[in-house]
């Protein structure tokens, strides 16, 4: 079973259109939504939470349709939006308490031991955390009350890079279980890129690609040669190409590079730009 199926999912706003977005997430993996502020990365996880409604398409949590009992659905769901959406006056020992009333298989055990192991203070305010901790405090809700999928809204976001990798190892970790899978949206594509299975590029509402990473860093690569070796290059297999007094570098499809020219790893993060540059040309 899929954790998540999205098919022809559109949503409009004045001045903005979600358009015709499908993609699906195999459960046990986890799927990165990469696209820049405003690509419709939020909208696309208020639409599977039913917080916004749908103008056409389709949502499957776990092979329920998104509106069937969405109460019963987000047992298990964990979420991290933007905002933790949790009230100022509340410590971290608290929110478990309310947590633990709330749904039917939380683990206090588990809420504990996270709350320790991201260094969060159970006793202090939640108005007085810092951003980054009370993007923790979302996460170590999100992981403690049985989920199967995390939905993840920029949840690196405000988080110094030491605790950002232990959070993203912490990610790694819950999908080991092949019942558990994860959607996480950043613009932080490096860390996607470490933890992802799958890479979904949006960009101004539209889907560009979604794709298996290992795909796609098998598909296209970078070549550094001279501007002559370029030139003789058939043209379907440059992507993008940059030249400079000292030579020329491109992105390339592999399968289509004579094994004379050396071809190096591309990053996820080079090619979502190169597919941006080339969507607003």
């Amino acid at each position: 079973m899929n954790a998540l199926e999205i098919n022809g999912l559109t949503k409009s706003f004045p001045g903005f259109t979600l358009d015709n977005i499908s993609l699906t997430l195999p459960s046990g993996c986890i799927l990165g939504l990469v696209g820049e502020n405003g690509a419709g990365k939020s909208t696309t996880i208020k639409l599977i939470l039913d917080m916004l409604h749908k103008d056409s398409g389709s949502i499957k949590i776990l092979g329920r349709d998104n509106t069937d009992n969405i109460r019963l659905i987000k047992e298990d769901v964990g979420v991290v939006m933007d905002e933790a959406g949790i009230p100022d006056c509340l410590n971290a020992r608290q929110v478990g308490k309310i947590m633990n009333g709330t749904f039917r298989n939380w683990n206090n055990g588990l809420y504990g031991d996270t709350l320790r192991r991201l260094s969060i203070p159970d006793g202090k305010p939640f108005k007085d955390l810092s951003r980054g901790m009370k993007m923790k405090l979302g996460i170590a809700v999100a992981v403690s009350h049985g989920s199967k999928l995390l939905l993840l809204d920029e949840p690196t976001s405000g988080l110094d890079p030491v605790v950002r990798d232990e959070v993203v190892d912490m990610f790694s970790e819950f999908t080991r279980d092949e019942n558990r899978s994860i959607l996480i949206s950043s613009h932080i594509v490096s860390d996607l890129e470490k933890l992802c299975d799958y890479i979904a590029f949006l960009h101004k509402g539209k889907l560009l690609l979604c794709e298996e990473k290992d795909v796609l860093l098998g598909e296209y690569g970078v070549i550094h040669c001279t501007e002559k070796q370029l030139s003789e290059l058939n043209g379907t297999a440059v992507l993008h190409k940059k030249i400079s007094p000292y030579g020329a570098e491109a992105i390339v499809r592999r399968e289509m590079i004579p094994h004379s020219l050396t071809i190096s790893p591309i990053s996820i993060e080079e090619l979502f730009v190169h597919m941006v540059k080339e969507e607003t040309l």
